[in-house]
């Protein structure tokens, strides 16, 4: 059956249209959710696709800032290819794709061959459920972030988005917001020495992430026990805690899966360049 692709500027849109598919899976999918819903309630300019099977939703697509890369839900290799059909019709111009791997290659392998130009994989990532958490001791106390806390907060994520090559605009004006949310972490030990961000609950599943710890404080189990005490928090408020790690990092892979945290799925994401 063909494939339809749906274009909206609208996040309210696709999680109308879309939201029982995205339910259907709120691990896999918890990404685009939550990036909806902060769209919704803090407005920024984005697109949106959703692509339709007969009367079923069989995959979303994300963009937004408009000079990101766009993220893909997992979906059929044909729907993915599809999908970039679709937006290649519309003659936009996208930076680069990020997905579950077999829906990342497969709309990528469609677009470079639509378009003419190359890829090249840029970040290969793991996505991690807890489990059985196993607490971690390390000297200093947890902290929801308070005001006083921004510049560390950040120093620290524009420190992490400068070593994965993400843009750092706009990470002062979402450390503020984030610490009105109450979305944000910080480990006290006579100063702030590691910080992690929490998403809103989507269907009952929150992602830990950003979690950085600065080069002078590392190696003390600051990162582990900042990450064991928010997921701790986020179970004991019911609910299921997911985070993404750099698969170039084995250091935090090896830190997660002693804590609790299980694999559940590779991403991988490719930059489109043009000749």
């Amino acid at each position: 059956m063909q494939v339809t692709v749906e274009r909206t500027d609208d996040p309210s849109r696709v999680l109308e249209a879309a939201g029982p598919f995205l339910a259907s899976d709120p691990v896999a999918h918890n990404l685009i959710l939550t990036l909806l819903h902060a769209r919704v309630a803090q407005s920024e300019p984005g697109r949106y696709w959703i692509a339709t099977r007969g009367d079923h939703v069989v995959g979303v697509v994300f963009q937004s800032p408009l000079t990101f890369h766009a993220t893909a839900t997992p979906m059929d290799a044909d729907v993915a290819r599809a999908v970039a059909h679709g937006i290649s019709d519309e003659g936009v111009e996208l930076p680069g794709i990020d997905g579950e791997v077999a829906t990342s290659a497969a709309f990528t392998g469609a677009w470079v061959e639509r378009h003419r130009i190359s890829a090249r994989p840029t970040l290969a990532q793991r996505i991690y459920e807890l489990g059985a958490l196993v607490d971690h001791d390390a000297p200093g106390v947890l902290q929801l972030a308070k005001p006083e806390h921004a510049d560390f907060l950040v120093g620290c994520f524009t420190a992490f988005a400068d070593e994965l090559g993400e843009p750092t605009l706009g990470i002062a004006s979402g450390v503020d917001h984030r610490i009105g949310q109450g979305q944000l972490w910080v480990w006290i030990d006579g100063e702030p020495v590691s910080a992690a961000g929490l998403t809103q609950p989507a269907e009952r599943v929150v992602r830990i992430g950003p979690v950085y710890t600065p080069p002078a404080h590392r190696g003390r189990g600051y990162g582990s026990a900042l990450v064991a005490g928010v997921s701790r928090s986020a179970t004991t408020a019911g609910n299921r805690c997911v985070l993404y790690t750099d698969l170039e990092n084995p250091t935090s892979n090896g830190i997660y899966r002693a804590i609790g945290y299980r694999a559940v799925s590779e991403g991988l994401r490719y930059r489109f360049t043009p000749e």
